[in-house]
């Protein structure tokens, strides 16, 4: 268990930065896939090939017939898969790291520069921190939701196609007896596998587990979409009208041709009125001339 050591310490720092559907498959990552792996598979799988027995003294028909046989070990293909399909989510823990970091910088650099100096952060194209607290701890939005989502389906496409290989490599059960025929074996020769009842139970189980991580990350997925729905249509729901939007209903309009009404009569009032004072001015001194 030695070796999983370092993969259990990198994957236990995403627990953090999870949601909690994604925190329920690293446990069973843990427990039922790597700890099983670790503790119980090697054992049963220990005499795979010492103990693979073919009724023919030809020399090489036994390796061939179990090379055939096992085109790749069960034990090292289960750790081929686990290693695989933790790679997405040590990818998006080193995308978390980064930004937690680029944003640490930020952070760091707002609370040394004075007041007067904020307005550069904005013209330099610094954004406040959005993903990430003082504590490290991140919100899954925005660029952070993607690369989550990303993570989820690559996970999911390599577990269907492991699944898959396992189907096409050796199926889902083993016989007690492989009948062998391939060169340089003589004519068909019968090879016997060691404890196939108790391997049948272990290649179940993992079969079982993995199952239930696809199942997990499409359940993940969905509660992502369906939280992301919610926020939209909660965000839509609390809109306030602002004074800068205000709301145009048909009373308001009424009022607004009200108004643009009793100005257009007051400036033709002002106009009539300055025409009269016009006219009393011309007649006036029209009066003074005749006078003179």
């Amino acid at each position: 268990m030695g070796e999983w050591d370092f993969l259990g310490r990198l994957l236990d720092k995403v627990q953090k930065h999870s949601t909690v559907v994604g925190k329920i498959w690293l446990t069973v990552l843990f427990v039922f896939r790597i700890l099983i792996l670790g503790a119980g598979a090697e054992k049963v799988w220990g005499d795979e090939q010492s103990d693979f027995v073919c009724n023919t003294q030809q020399p090489g028909c036994e390796n061939v017939c179990y090379d055939h046989a096992f085109p790749i070990s069960h034990l090292r293909f289960w750790v081929l898969q686990i290693l695989s399909v933790s790679t997405p989510t040590l990818v998006y823990l080193g995308h978390v790291l980064h930004v937690i970091h680029e944003e640490k910088g930020v952070r760091e650099a707002m609370r040394k520069a004075h007041n007067d100096q904020a307005s550069l952060f904005v013209k330099k194209g610094y954004k406040p921190p959005k993903y990430s607290n003082d504590q490290g701890k991140v919100s899954i939005q925005g660029r952070l939701l993607r690369s989550y989502i990303l993570n989820l389906l690559c996970k999911i496409v390599l577990e269907v196609g492991f699944i898959l290989g396992q189907y096409y490599l050796y199926g889902f059960t083993l016989q007690a007896q492989y009948v062998c025929n391939h060169f340089p074996c003589p004519h068909k020769v019968d090879c016997f596998l060691s404890r196939p009842t108790e391997k049948n139970i272990f290649i179940w189980f993992m079969l079982a587990v993995a199952c239930v991580s696809l199942l997990l990350n499409f359940i993940e997925v969905f509660y992502l979409c369906v939280k992301k729905v919610n926020e939209c249509l909660n965000r839509k729901r609390d809109y306030t009208v602002t004074p800068v939007t205000p709301v145009m209903s048909r009373k308001n309009f009424e009022n607004v041709d009200h108004s643009i009404q009793n100005c257009m009569k007051g400036e033709l009032g002002l106009q009539r009125r300055d025409l009269s004072n016009i006219a009393r001015r011309q007649y006036c001194l029209a009066a003074v001339t005749d006078s003179f």
